[in-house]
């Protein structure tokens, strides 16, 4: 064991006033400090505080690996913080962390929020799609903001996607001097560090998206190239996504079940042919909130399947042909659930084939939608789809 070279130190509006004897001793003893000029400034270290290179590069501070170094970081350095970036590049035993209560701790204490019930993101640097899986009636949300000029984009955001009845609170510099908290978005002397608070009790029923497999097709940009809803939902049964699994879609189409797939929590690599259908994976993405979560290579699959990271399941969206089936079965690992669907005789024969030789499901999917015939009504009925589940 040796001794910890880097101190990552919380700091909060209140500057060394807030920070406890062992932060204000790690910070004393530090030859050199990072941290943003904010930070720098309210903590007072003078000519020893080295301001982060923009864009943001931990380089500088891994170079002094072995000496006395401090950063510094707004309140819980692992809650949304720059702490996991940099410990992501060091061994334990290398830092050690003096965190404080950072804006969310905060903000919800101000609301009197039980934090456990509350929703946290950080939208400093990310999309605010990534609200659309998570706001729903009598949802709370705590979201931090990158400048007062994004509350009134978040406004916008929340009235376009249905959210415009929520309740928001604007939190400016919280925990310091000069903290302040509003109600409304459309003030126009917002200062940084903001966060808002996003209540939704007065949202309409219905509003957010479903949790359940199988959303409504219409939600999705696509060309007609997509695993329709209640197939999909048979075939997100199938496939049982798991928080922090990985999913290869073969053939993705417009992206639909890999999109489900990460609102579940998972990750996916998209394998799209078409360029086309891979720049409406890429919208859908982004429209959903989950581009983080998903990997696009668009390209023929079978060249891509050795490089790729190891899955947890496979969906084969087009059938597929007997290459693509051996190529898979010589990579995956033992135990990788593998789901495929056709809707031609000879996917259906491929699928028949492969149930024959290794085992599993195979289930075939009718179904027909109430229509209009003349004044009547009649049964207008879709391909039937074929799907083999199986495990590798």
């Amino acid at each position: 064991m040796f001794e910890p070279w880097l101190a990552i130190i919380g700091l909060g509006e209140d500057g060394p006033a807030g920070l406890s004897e062992a932060s204000r001793a790690a910070l004393a003893q530090a030859a050199v400090v990072f941290g943003a000029p904010r930070h720098l400034a309210l903590a007072g270290v003078g000519a020893r505080g080295q301001a982060w290179p923009v864009p943001f590069d931990l380089d500088p501070l891994l170079a002094r690996r072995g000496q006395r170094v401090a950063m510094l970081v707004s309140g819980d350095p692992f809650w949304f913080g720059a702490g996991g970036s940099v410990v992501a590049h060091l061994s334990p035993g290398e830092w050690v962390a003096h965190p404080v209560a950072g804006t969310f701790s905060l903000l919800a204490a101000r609301l009197g929020w039980r934090l456990e019930d509350v929703i946290c993101l950080g939208l400093h640097a990310a999309p605010y799609a990534r609200l659309w899986p998570v706001l729903a009636r009598g949802v709370r949300v705590i979201c931090t903001l990158r400048d007062g000029a994004a509350v009134a984009e978040l406004s916008g955001w929340l009235t376009a996607h249905g959210f415009g009845a929520a309740r928001v609170t604007v939190a400016e510099a919280l925990g310091g001097p000069v903290e302040r908290l509003r109600s409304g978005c459309g003030w126009p002397d917002i200062a940084a560090p903001v966060a808002v608070a996003i209540d939704g009790a007065d949202l309409p029923p219905g509003a957010g998206l479903p949790r359940a497999s199988g959303l409504p097709d219409d939600l999705f940009q696509h060309d007609g190239q997509i695993t329709k809803a209640p197939v999909r939902a048979i075939t997100l049964s199938a496939l049982g996504p798991r928080p922090a699994e990985l999913l290869w879609d073969i053939g993705a189409g417009s992206g639909s079940v890999s999109v489900e797939w990460c609102l579940a929590g998972g990750r996916a690599v998209c394998l799209e042919a078409r360029a086309d259908r891979a720049a409406t994976i890429t919208a859908n993405a982004d429209r959903f909130g989950v581009a983080h979560r998903m990997d696009l290579r668009h390209g023929a699959a079978l060249p891509m399947l050795g490089g790729l990271p190891p899955p947890d399941a496979v969906f084969v969206g087009g059938g597929g042909d007997a290459a693509l089936y051996d190529a898979l079965w010589a990579v995956l690992p033992p135990g990788t659930r593998i789901v495929a669907n056709g809707v031609t005789l000879e996917a259906e024969a491929r699928l028949a084939d492969l149930h024959a030789r290794h085992g599993g499901t195979l289930l075939r999917i009718d179904l027909a939608e109430a229509g209009t015939l003349g004044r009547f009504r009649d049964w207008q009925a879709a391909r039937p789809v074929v799907q083999w589940r199986g495990i590798r």
